[in-house]
């Protein structure tokens, strides 16, 4: 996997800011808290996992959850699809590239290790999420074209970008479907998928998760 690099886009952690769709099942503290612990053990499955190098697009300022070993870069763009392919674009180094995002805590270094293998034979490699969407797209060959206009935050979203992928004529790897932590039952589907993270503890100090 040293061949490939690993991507992840995120938001800083700050209350009102993310996970808004927690609320009012969470406070909106409660719902960053949240975040930051899925942030923390998504990075830290990311740098437990072999790669060429390891970056972060990120919306605001890095925190304490920020482990050593990952280059950081602003996000750029305006609606999602546009900061997916400029986050392409300035992590792309000539290398392979898997991109996943920051709400699906229980992500593996297995599911990473497979992504980047299956880019050895394959043009592109797809992540199908739960709610339609997906949570990670890796490719070969990053190009903008592939993701601006995808229509974001939709059931269809996972449909629509892997049409597109394959409407470019690329060939694509599909990895399981994992679920992404958008509601309550999401956050309490996920602590109990992934009982030992930070995410887990942090879901269970609101009292929202059984033990």
């Amino acid at each position: 996997m040293t061949g490939t690099d690993l991507l992840v886009i995120a938001k800083e952690p700050v209350p009102g800011r993310v996970k808004t769709r927690l609320m009012p099942a969470y406070t909106a503290a409660e719902a960053a808290s949240l975040a930051e612990a899925a942030l923390a053990d998504t990075l830290e499955t990311v740098a437990a996992t072999p790669a060429a190098s390891r970056v972060l697009a990120l919306e605001g300022r890095p925190g304490g959850w920020l482990p050593s070993g990952l280059r950081v870069i602003p996000q750029r763009g305006g609606g999602l699809d546009e900061r997916l392919a400029h986050a392409f674009d300035d992590a792309y180094a000539g290398r392979p590239l898997v991109l996943i995002g920051m709400d699906t805590p229980q992500v593996t270094r297995r599911l990473l290790r497979l992504a980047a293998r299956a880019l050895r034979s394959c043009d592109a490699v797809f992540g199908p999420a739960a709610d339609g969407g997906f949570w990670l797209l890796g490719l070969n060959r990053p190009d903008a074209d592939l993701i601006r206009g995808v229509p974001m935050s939709r059931p269809d979203t996972g449909r629509a970008q892997l049409d597109r992928l394959r409407a470019a004529g690329l060939a694509v790897a599909l990895l399981p479907e994992l679920t992404d932590v958008d509601t309550a039952a999401d956050a309490d589907l996920v602590a109990g998928l992934a009982p030992r993270g930070r995410f887990a503890a942090a879901v269970r100090r609101t009292g929202s998760c059984p033990a």
